[in-house]
């Protein structure tokens, strides 16, 4: 049995949470907001964000972040993208050093264009962290229902010791040493989500979204092996395997927002009704500076900022990537 600091109290974490209590683990939840924990300690059950999923008595809801990060094997960062660098931040003066810290988030910094990852080695320059990403709807996580994902760690040791700590007879865990890329999948795949949304929106149909997945896929590889990511992670679990599941799944929240701002609905309004964080609309910013500075063409992430940033309508932005110079999809290939 290990101890398990789960920082986060959102869906994703609730149901890792749960996960890890299943699998014979010790579990202390941690959250900033008062009002959430004493919901979690009297309904046993995160009623607003992961209704249904019961919570045992002996997991342990607390604001006291000191108490949630004492004498842990293992802490688990579940805050939304935007809260990581201060999340992290308020954790240095109880972290030991070589903690290992498992960023479930995705997405990346605007500011510095970091990965999370990064981000989390900035504040905490004596954690040893781990990512874990995949296509993994915390909604059906925490119904059981079976999955796979993809842990990155910097060493082999670390990521099998979180391979065999999340592995269950309904959660699948591959190990990778590709960091960079697992994060870089992780948080451009919510910006094509965005744009896979907004064509539900505009009542368009499977055609457009397979080509959306398709080519979404190549912009992001391009940009993430430009980046030093390798080619197999990217049509991999935390490439086309969390893109197929984002922009198809009645549970992306990304896929949602696309789909009320392709409807009408203003970036600020979608996100309001969406009532969660939506990390396609933090990560395009970041991921079109990525595209200038690593002069990669990426069409679908120029459009989709466009469109929530400089009011471009919703279907001008399709006409612009349907109508763009005409292309050959294998550029290596030779003719007979």
């Amino acid at each position: 049995m290990a101890k398990v600091g789960m920082i986060g109290a959102g869906s994703w974490g609730i149901a890792l949470a749960k996960l890890l209590y299943n699998n014979g683990n010790d579990i202390t939840v941690w959250s900033a907001l008062e009002d959430e924990i004493r919901m979690l300690q009297t309904e046993r059950e995160h009623k607003d964000k992961l209704p249904g999923v019961a919570l045992p008595e002996e997991m342990i809801f607390t604001t006291d972040l000191e108490a949630t990060m004492k004498n842990k094997d293992i802490l688990v960062l579940a805050v939304p993208s935007p809260f990581v660098r201060s999340t992290a931040a308020r954790m240095k003066e109880f972290l030991r050093k070589g903690q290992i810290i498992v960023n479930v988030a995705k997405g990346i910094e605007e500011k510095t264009l970091t990965t999370l990852s990064g981000v989390i080695e900035d504040e905490l320059p004596d954690a040893d962290v781990a990512v874990l990403s995949g296509p993994s709807h915390a909604e059906e996580v925490g119904r059981q229902i079976p999955t796979t994902i993809v842990v990155g760690a910097r060493s082999k040791e670390t990521a099998e010791y979180i391979q065999n700590l999340f592995m269950s007879e309904v959660f699948r865990v591959y190990t990778s040493p590709d960091v960079l890329g697992i994060e870089i999948g992780a948080a451009l795949k919510n910006v094509v989500a965005l744009a896979a949304g907004i064509a539900d929106g505009l009542g368009y149909g499977d055609n457009t979204k397979a080509a959306l997945i398709t080519r979404g896929i190549n912009e992001i590889a391009r940009l993430g092996m430009t980046m030093g990511g390798k080619f197999e992670t990217f049509y991999g679990l935390s490439g086309v395997g969390d893109l197929i599941v984002t922009c198809a799944s009645q549970h992306s929240r990304n896929r949602k927002a696309g789909m009320l701002i392709g409807q009408g609905y203003s970036m600020d309004e979608a996100m309001k009704e969406v009532k969660m964080v939506v990390e396609g609309v933090h990560s395009a910013k970041a991921a079109i500076a990525l595209a200038k500075k690593y002069e990669v063409d990426m069409p679908i992430v120029e459009q989709v900022n466009a469109i929530l940033f400089d009011g471009q309508p919703a279907d001008q932005a399709v006409k612009e990537l349907m109508l763009r110079d005409k292309k050959i999809e294998i550029i290596d290939g030779a003719w007979n």
